[in-house]
């Protein structure tokens, strides 16, 4: 069955998926992005970026009014057309990153772990580690439910700390280039799951859906999808997926917005689904 004819939700990551890892460009991408619009197929962000981040990356894509999962799943925007939602315009899924900030803190004092969050650096700290300009990078830093960070302790050091973290009720996850904590009954899972029921309730329709991502913190986003979509990226663990079957998965060979687009080639121009 053609997935054009079907109801279908493409659910992606940015920096090193939908985004070039170093440079943040999505060109390459831009076909098969206005392939979708033209069919009216959501394209919804799903990232570790903070809620004002993705707002401003949705204009840049002309993706305005659409949900997007941010912060690993922990924020959750709504359509803009579900105004009448009670969680409208969007959800904290768990723990805010201030009670998350009063849990840590302690931790860090108390052992010496060694790490640097996104709340102990300025703008330009920020800029220099993930090559944003000084607006976005102001924008990385309003976390509303989760802490970005740069490990420099051990291995086992971080095995400690994420024992304790799961004592308080939050989780350690690796992005490509991060770490992130955040409330363990979040995650990228859960919001792809939470965001397609409620199009299932609200548009009446089962979606159809494919998952893009390169770190390993969208696994969950890839093992709760039809079709998942691996992009190559930096990260030198990969992305240990549940059901990896070539049916279902398909891992790119290039990276960023190549690996995109090569991604959709595969699931839908190859088999003719959308031209």
């Amino acid at each position: 069955m053609s997935l054009l004819k079907e109801t279908l939700l493409v659910f992606t990551d940015l920096d090193g998926t939908l985004l070039d890892i170093h440079t943040y460009d999505w060109r390459p991408a831009t076909s098969w992005l206005n392939k979708l619009q033209d069919h009216q197929i959501p394209v919804i962000l799903c990232s570790s970026k903070t809620a004002a981040e993705t707002l401003e990356i949705q204009q840049d894509l002309g993706l305005e009014g659409l949900p997007f999962i941010a912060e690993n799943g922990a924020v959750i925007q709504l359509d803009v057309r579900w105004d009448d939602h009670p969680d409208a315009p969007r959800l904290i899924n768990g723990t805010p990153h201030t009670e998350i900030r009063r849990l840590i803190d302690p931790i860090r004092e108390r052992t010496g772990y060694k790490f640097t969050t996104f709340d102990d650096v300025d703008e330009r700290v920020i800029g220099e580690w993930t090559g944003l300009n000084r607006e976005r990078s102001a924008l990385a830093r309003l976390h509303e439910a989760s802490i970005t960070l740069i490990w420099r302790d051990s291995d086992e050091r971080m095995t400690q700390f994420e024992a304790e973290l799961v004592q308080l009720g939050l989780k350690f996850v690796q992005g490509a280039r991060f770490w992130h904590i955040l409330d363990a009954r979040g995650g990228k899972d859960q919001a792809v799951n939470w965001l397609i029921d409620e199009y299932r309730k609200r548009e009446g329709f089962v979606p159809t859906t494919i998952g893009l991502g390169d770190g390993p913190n969208d696994a969950p986003l890839l093992d709760n999808v039809d079709y998942a979509v691996v992009v190559k990226g930096i990260n030198r663990f990969g992305i240990q997926l549940q059901d990896d079957i070539p049916e279902r998965v398909y891992h790119t060979t290039q990276p960023g917005p190549e690996g995109w687009s090569e991604g959709l080639d595969h699931f839908l121009a190859a088999s003719r689904h959308i031209t």
